[in-house]
């Protein structure tokens, strides 16, 4: 039995390339045996590859599987907007808040707030979403960055409250109405 003091490696899995990399967050279902992991994007629109949120079957604890992308947003074209979009935090099913193994809340920058449906894990379907409106003045310091919202993280309380945090437009409250 592996000691605390001493982790071993059970498994790895890296799918750079052929895809983007910069994998972010990890969320485990460990009751349906799948984790969900995001690669965060982390260039301005255009000047990487689209970054992608996988679900990974984890029944053989030492050769994990992709079975299935999350669907890229397509509501708006987010990548004309010129700045990042793609994901980068999930809700990772924190104790005392919201936890499910079929809902997914994952920030996506400019795409703002999107709620997957993971119950079937192999056709991750979008159910709810929210993009803020573009801020008044911006946060972000660099000079020439576009006027979008750059949605970067979330706290979802039991209750279904979401607080979504973002760099240029601040927070914003909301409350998820689904299961």
């Amino acid at each position: 039995m592996a000691q605390p003091q001493t982790p071993s490696l059970v498994s790895r899995l890296n799918w750079h390339p052929p895809f983007g990399g910069n994998t972010h967050t990890s969320l485990p279902l460990p009751e349906r045996q799948l984790a969900v992991v995001a690669d965060e994007a982390a260039a301005n629109a255009g000047e990487e590859e689209q970054k992608r949120v996988f679900v990974l079957d984890l029944r053989a604890k030492d050769h994990p599987v992709t079975i299935a992308t999350f669907p890229t947003p397509d509501d708006r074209d987010y990548l004309a907007l010129g700045a990042p979009f793609g994901p980068h935090n999930l809700w990772e099913n924190r104790p005392g808040a919201y936890v499910s193994e079929e809902v997914v809340f994952a920030t996506f920058q400019s795409g703002g707030l999107r709620v997957f449906d993971v119950s079937d894990q192999y056709r991750p379907t979008e159910v709810g979403h929210f993009v803020p409106d573009a801020p008044e003045t911006m946060a972000d310091p660099r000079a020439g960055m576009p006027k979008v919202v750059h949605s970067s993280d979330l706290f979802v309380t039991s209750d279904g409250i979401v607080y979504l945090i973002d760099y240029n437009a601040g927070m914003h409250v909301l409350q998820w109405a689904g299961r």
